[in-house]
């Protein structure tokens, strides 16, 4: 049977932990985009695993690691207590070194108390070292003082370096060797000053000591440290590598190479913007690659259209320089010849000129609020003598209401001129261009219509070149500068417009698109 939880319950619990929740996330996202912040965050938890180790190593094999050893601490205290307290005696009692009575008495008292031990001697010496008085089973009448005091210091000077801490705590001198003991110090009796003498072997008791684990115990914690902070960042040192490599292949010129986003860090910011930096030096080189290109072509076709009417200028004047005509009206004839080759010549270089500052953004833009109802007019009106020379008719659909926008009235009649100029001349004869004007979604889009049978959709992309032209046949004699349309749509896109052309059925028709302006009186 399926227990379900009351949904009062589940609220609760989710008010309770809702901040936990909220930490917990708001932690989890500061870390992920600093990588700070994760190296922090690994420290703390390869420190957290170090100490947990270096515990239970300890907890496990520091109990278990321990050695049985012998401990003379005891003994040896016993035999400097027992010096210390002949000493006592006599110093509180007054004694004379000569009372031997008392001084027997005070000997075989202390050797009473070495029942458990009776290989302790006890002796009472002169300064120099003669033996006054002594225990039962003593057998010197004469000792070296000064060997005694140098046994002493090297007797204690071994087991200084002896000393443990057992199991309880307490310190313990544990020899390899045991040898006798001395105990030796100066009395002063009332007559006199004496040495105490007392040794023996010290009494030994077996115990316990832990070995010292403490070494093994930090070489784990670093191991452990350094192995699990390995392991830790290890990925993040593989990206850096990645990163690292991807941009030393960026430097060795391969532009199309990209570098693996990983993270929201700042090791994936630093990847993302060495993309954007690869993308952009491609693009700068590819428009390096163009301009050039585009340098190359324009010489190409500029040094071929000058030619043309430059070879013809220099032809009809060489004849008339020669004198190589008949009569007045053929030397009238070549020199008009040469002044109308001149005059194209003219146009050719300042719409050279016009679009070469046009390209290169090297214009200021007269803004002003502009009515295309009144523009178009005045140029209509402005070509009907052309038309009329070209047997074409232009037929408007231009709304009384006022149309506005923001341009250089200037520049745009360039642009409706380049286009109507276009019409005229490519139009089949007679012919009849449609002009209309409208607004569409805030927009003002002007469209020119004029029939044209001979273009494909592959010409109609590259209608707006410059020095393209549809009719092959066409050259600068018979058609433009083959700049016009190219100089048309450097103009619309300085204004922040749209340019393009459309083929339906027989008709080809451009449209130029600007933002919409409310016009003013």
């Amino acid at each position: 049977m399926k227990i379900r939880c009351p949904k009062f319950i589940k609220r609760i619990f989710k008010r309770l932990f809702r901040p936990a929740i909220r930490l917990y996330e708001f932690s989890k996202e500061k870390v992920i985009r600093s990588i700070r912040m994760e190296l922090v965050v690994a420290f703390v938890v390869c420190l957290l695993a170090s100490f947990i180790a270096s515990g239970w190593y300890n907890s496990h094999y520091t109990g278990s690691s321990r050695n049985t050893v012998i401990d003379y601490s005891n003994g040896i205290n016993s035999i400097e207590n027992q010096c210390s307290r002949i000493k006592r005696n006599i110093e509180q009692k007054s004694a004379s070194i000569k009372d031997e009575s008392l001084m027997s008495n005070i000997v075989n008292n202390e050797e009473a108390n070495n029942n458990e031990n009776e290989t302790i001697k006890i002796l009472i010496t002169d300064l120099n070292g003669k033996v006054l008085y002594k225990s039962k089973n003593a057998e010197e009448s004469q000792v070296s003082i000064h060997d005694l005091i140098n046994k002493t210091w090297a007797y204690k000077s071994k087991y200084d370096n002896y000393r443990y801490i057992s199991e309880n705590g307490t310190r313990i001198i544990s020899l390899d060797k045991v040898s006798e003991y001395v105990e030796l110090g100066s009395v002063n009796f009332s007559d006199g000053e004496a040495y105490v003498i007392v040794k023996g072997i010290p009494h030994g008791e077996t115990t316990h000591i832990k070995t010292d684990s403490s070494f093994f115990s930090i070489v784990l914690a670093i191991a452990v440290f350094i192995m699990l902070f390995y392991l830790i960042t290890n990925k993040k040192m593989k990206y850096i590598e990645g990163v690292s490599e991807g941009l030393f292949e960026i430097a060795r010129g391969n532009l199309d190479s990209r570098i693996c986003i990983q993270g929201k860090d700042e090791l994936a910011k630093l990847a993302g913007n060495i993309n954007f930096m690869a993308k952009e030096l491609e693009r700068k080189i590819e428009n390096e690659r163009n301009a050039e290109k585009t340098k190359s072509d324009l010489i190409t076709n500029v040094s071929h259209d000058l030619r043309t009417p430059l070879t013809s200028i220099k032809g009809y004047l060489g004849l008339v320089k020669d004198r190589k005509y008949k009569n007045g009206d053929e030397l009238q004839e070549y020199l008009n010849i040469a002044y109308n080759k001149s005059e194209k010549l003219e146009v050719l270089i300042n719409d050279l000129f016009e679009y070469t500052k046009l390209t290169n953004k090297g214009i200021n833009l007269n803004k002003q609020n502009i009515s295309f109802n009144g523009l178009l007019e005045q140029l209509i009106e402005e070509l009907y003598v052309i038309c009329e020379e070209n047997n074409v008719v232009i037929k408007k659909n231009i709304p009384n209401e006022k149309i506005c926008a923001h341009v250089d009235g200037d520049k745009m009649v360039r642009v409706f001129e380049n286009l109507l100029m276009n019409s005229i001349r490519y139009s089949p004869k007679p012919g009849e261009i449609n002009v209309s004007l409208y607004k569409d979604n805030g927009f003002v889009v002007v469209s020119i219509k004029n029939k044209c049978e001979n273009v494909n959709e592959e010409e109609l992309k590259k209608i707006f070149d410059r020095f393209y032209r549809v009719d092959k046949s066409r050259s600068g004699a018979t058609g433009g500068s083959g700049l016009g349309l190219a100089i048309a749509k450097s103009i619309v896109e300085l204004h922040g417009g749209e340019i393009w052309a459309e083929i339906n059925e027989k008709n080809i028709i451009f449209f130029v698109k600007c933002d919409d302006e409310k016009c003013t009186e």
